[in-house]
This record gives C-alpha cells, sequence and structure tokens, in this order.
C-alpha cells in the first residue's frame, strides 16, 4: 500500500490529504499565473498547477478538458501539420530555458 493510499484511509487523513493538494496546487497555479505576466513558462507552469489540483478535485479535470479542447479547436484552425507543432514546442522550450538561464546567471 502506498503512502496516498495510507493517508486517505481515513476521514481525518482524506481531509489532510485534500487540503495538501489544494494548498501545492494552488501555489502552483498561482506562480504560473504570475510567470503569464514575467518572464518564464507560465502557460506550462499554470497547466501543472491546475494538473495537480485536478488529481483530487473534479472542477479542476474540467478545466483541463475545457482548456484541451480550445487548443485543439485552435490548432486546427490554424492547419499547421503535427511535426511543425511539436518542433515550434520544442524550440520554445529551449529558448525558454537558455532565457531563464542567461537571466540567472
Amino acid at each position: 500500500m502506498n503512502i496516498r493510499q495510507q493517508i486517505k484511509s481515513t476521514a481525518y487523513g482524506s481531509l489532510i490529504w485534500r487540503v495538501f493538494i489544494g494548498v501545492i496546487g494552488g501555489l502552483v497555479t498561482i506562480i504560473g499565473t504570475v510567470f503569464l505576466f514575467a518572464p518564464g513558462p507560465g502557460l506550462l507552469v499554470l497547466l501543472a498547477g491546475l494538473g495537480i489540483l485536478a488529481s483530487e478535485f473534479a472542477w479542476a479535470s474540467r478545466a483541463i478538458l475545457k482548456t484541451k479542447t480550445i487548443a485543439a479547436t485552435a490548432a486546427e484552425k490554424v492547419g499547421i501539420p503535427l511535426w511543425m507543432k511539436y518542433m515550434i514546442a520544442a524550440v520554445c522550450t529551449v529558448l525558454s530555458i537558455i532565457f531563464i538561464a542567461y537571466n540567472f546567471a
């Protein structure tokens, strides 16, 4: 039995676990929101925070599904081939890492 199951085996433990996930996921989501306006990978961090929250909360899971639907619709309208989308994502990720490393060096 893993740690998560042991903690969630009691009502009190389940409440503590949900609060812990809520705090961690909320902090990551807030940091992602700040990164949307500051240099950094804002959208990725924001979605990571929602992913953490989605592990315990249904509303966060619905938000992620809605975001995926919007992104898929926008991607279809643009008409870029799949390999090009992956290339753009990879280049943007590498550029973000270089930019962050350059600013902290």
